[in-house]
């Protein structure tokens, strides 16, 4: 048992270049940092990056953006309040004490009954790796694979030596910096569900699909099996009715576009029961895979693939998910959730673990963190390991070799401008 004696939290504001998604745009994430230390003496730092929008746009869009992001950060602190005294196994079963009593409480502070657990999760984050972080170095484990219990193992046994970066844009984007990013190999994502009507979305998305494919659908990539590049798509739950939904896919099958989608996500409220098995396209959960019940039900309702956030919903739940779809034989891939840095090597511990997507031959990771923070470079200089060959990207690809697996990424280390928040903890 880990006995906490010690606690304290503390955030960053970091500006975005605006970044439009779920109809609606946001300019600003914070960047959170929770702090542990046991009775051991031990201390550790885990952090996190809010985002309101994505976790529940009910609160971003009744609040100011400082607003809600204090909410969430006041949940953070909440849990830690929480763990102060008390003690715990793991970080797994750490979560499961939680998470009901931080929800709760997220419903009261938000004035939203109907807070969606994402929030909880997502405002969990910090908490959660430093608790794995505590936990690793009390039970001196060496690395990532001697962190996870053996019994979520076999969900991430694969070993990568590559992972493609796959970069995110909106319907509002440059398709001039779009073809730009196909030219240095990477993967695109495009945000569709774009702002306004029902019809007014799917002409937009429409439109942006044209464009994209009109500009990059000849592309070659080495890491498909039939050597076309693949569309990653995203709908963040923008379409009410799946006959709205089909019309996109038949104008995909129209200009020859509908092959080269690798898969869409969450097209669909997560209060829709609509099945999504039958489109000819594999339909990803995403922010309605909450929990790991939340993708069980998702997969029975014919979601072909779970995307997976341990840096939005804890590492502790995207353990129990990647187990349940290694057992039921579903393909994820790690997205983003425009994280820093260090957050991005916690990503990507699990995107290279992953066995490969369907069609593609190497790992899959959304970091677009560099496109959206203005202070991404000097954000890159708060990484331990920001000169190590992972942290960067060669022909559209972050090369996982031996020593990121025998460095974990470099989450282990300490970051220098981490530790400096909390300098006079404790004194």
């Amino acid at each position: 048992m880990i006995r906490i004696k010690n606690v304290n939290a503390s955030f960053e504001r970091e500006p975005l270049f605006p970044f439009h998604f779920k109809g609606s745009v946001i300019n600003e994430i914070w960047q959170t940092a929770a702090y542990l230390e046991g009775e051991s003496g031990i201390s550790t730092i885990g952090l996190g990056s809010q985002s309101i929008l994505w976790s529940d746009p009910k609160v971003f869009a009744t609040h100011s953006v400082s607003g809600g992001e204090l909410l969430m950060f006041a949940m953070s602190e909440r849990a830690l309040q929480i763990m102060k005294g008390n003690s715990f196994t793991n970080p797994l079963e750490l979560l499961d004490q939680l998470l009901p009593e931080v929800y709760t409480y997220g419903t009261k502070i938000t004035g939203n009954p109907d807070l969606r657990k994402t929030f909880a999760l997502n405002a969990l984050v910090c908490v959660d790796n430093a608790a794995w972080l505590l936990y690793t170095m009390e039970n001196k484990l060496k690395n990532f694979d001697d962190m996870i219990p053996g019994i979520y193992k076999p969900g991430l046994s694969s070993r990568q030596s590559k992972v493609v970066r796959l970069l995110s844009f909106s319907a509002a984007s440059d398709i001039a910096k779009i073809k730009a990013a196909a030219d240095e190999g990477y993967f695109i994502k495009m945000k569709i569900g774009s702002a306004g009507t029902q019809k007014e979305m799917l002409e937009k998305d429409i439109t942006f699909l044209s464009n994209v494919h009109k500009a990059i659908g000849h592309y070659k990539t080495p890491y498909t099996k039939d050597g076309r590049i693949p569309y990653f798509l995203d709908s963040n739950g923008r379409y009410e009715k799946k006959d709205f939904f089909l019309r996109f896919l038949d104008h995909a099958k129209k200009i020859r576009a509908f092959d080269q989608i690798a898969v869409i996500e969450e097209p669909f409220d997560e209060s829709s029961e609509v099945y999504a098995g039958d489109m000819g396209v594999i339909i990803a959960a995403d922010e309605s895979a909450h929990t790991v019940e939340d993708a069980a039900r998702r997969i029975e309702q014919g979601y072909k693939a779970i995307v997976l956030k341990g840096i939005a919903k804890t590492l502790s739940m995207t353990l129990k998910i990647s187990q349940l779809t290694y057992e039921k034989q579903i393909p994820c891939f790690c997205a983003d959730l425009t994280v820093n840095p260090i957050l991005v090597d916690w990503n990507k511990c699990v995107a290279a673990r992953l066995s490969p997507f369907p069609k593609i031959s190497v790992g899959v990771l959304e970091s677009n963190g560099p496109q959206y923070y203005k202070n991404w470079l000097k954000m890159m200089t708060y990484h331990p390991k920001a000169d190590a060959i992972w942290t960067q990207t060669r022909n559209g690809a972050y090369y996982t070799d031996k020593s990121f697996y025998d460095e974990s990424g470099g989450i282990f280390q300490p970051s220098a401008h981490y530790v400096e928040l909390f300098k006079d903890t404790g004194k």
